[in-house]
């Protein structure tokens, strides 16, 4: 019987790991010049359970960086293959008078006209590439019927991922009561990521809208020295924000870094945080890592340091 016993209660801690996913660790085993000098950060490698995680952790405003919840939230409800579009919505004579109302707020949005039908790929573009707050909103009537009932489907999840220090309280991120932690934003960007609409959309420069025409993604180190995604965010309480993912060689091995920092200052936030995440990644995989490309071969005639895989280029 005390062997039975025993067998359980491992399974149920083993289900409960599991859920959590991830664990995470202080800075102490790390270098402190890792970490951005202000705000909060915090990665994974590829491979690892363990979030690595800097000074200052605490509940914080996200910005834009909650949409990664929302779309999460969106996929899973209403999951899209491969090539698939999915469903139509349509809008409405309402969410053009809140595509405005936000505007005058100096709100992120794109342009929408009454009837228009957007795909809910084409909705997530719009969410996720420029960060329509507009379009956040209608997503979330969408999914859940009212914004309400969609927030509270947010914070649920959030709950099932052990993301303890997280409150939602909007679809968009730009209620400054939508508060996290690094930690816990670093658990959600990489489950989103393992949905394969979601990383493409992430992953994409631009697309275009019916009406708004051609949107551009406000991660502008995509495609740069290995960063693949995800999403900036900004506003004056976040400070600038940016969950990432960037693919680096370190030491002869293709490895995978997903992290996010909050609260980085400067006069352009999105910038700040851009600039924050891109040193962070280089401290990380050490100034001369190589960005997602295997190492060249070493020819035998050459020094030996002249095809090291940490050489720069």
């Amino acid at each position: 019987m005390t062997y039975r016993r025993i067998r359980v209660a491992g399974l149920l801690i083993a289900t409960v790991a599991i859920a959590a996913s991830l664990t995470y660790r202080g800075s102490a085993s790390l270098s402190s010049t890792v970490w951005p000098a202000s705000g909060q950060a915090a990665y994974v490698e590829g491979g690892e359970w363990r979030i690595h995680a800097g000074p200052n952790q605490h509940a914080a405003a996200i910005a834009s960086v909650a949409k990664v919840m929302t779309a999460y939230v969106v996929l899973r409800d209403h999951p899209l293959r491969p090539g698939e579009d999915g469903p139509r919505i349509t809008l409405t004579e309402a969410d053009v008078a809140d595509a405005d109302r936000r505007r005058g707020r100096q709100e992120s949005v794109v342009t929408v006209a009454a009837g228009e039908q957007l795909t809910e790929r084409q909705a997530l573009q719009a969410l996720l590439l420029p960060s329509a707050n507009n379009i956040a909103a209608v997503l979330a009537r969408w999914d859940a019927g009212s914004a309400n009932r969609f927030v509270a489907r947010m914070n649920a999840t959030a709950r099932s991922l052990s993301m303890t220090h997280t409150r939602y309280t909007d679809p968009s991120g730009y209620d400054d009561a939508t508060v996290s932690t690094a930690i816990d934003q670093v658990r959600i960007v990489v489950r989103a990521m393992r949905l394969p609409a979601f990383a493409s959309i992430v992953g994409t420069h631009s697309a275009t809208l019916p009406v708004a025409g051609t949107v551009h993604n406000t991660n502008t180190l995509l495609g740069h020295n290995g960063f693949v995604g995800v999403k900036t965010g900004s506003t004056a309480a976040a400070g600038g924000c940016f969950a990432f993912r960037a693919i680096r060689w370190i030491h002869g091995r293709r490895t995978t870094i997903t992290g996010v920092v909050l609260g980085q200052p400067g006069d352009d936030r999105i910038a700040a945080g851009l600039a924050a995440a891109e040193a962070m990644v280089d401290r990380i995989a050490g100034h001369g890592a190589v960005p997602d490309r295997p190492p060249r071969p070493r020819p035998r005639t050459l020094a030996r340091w002249n095809g090291r895989v940490g050489a720069s280029w």
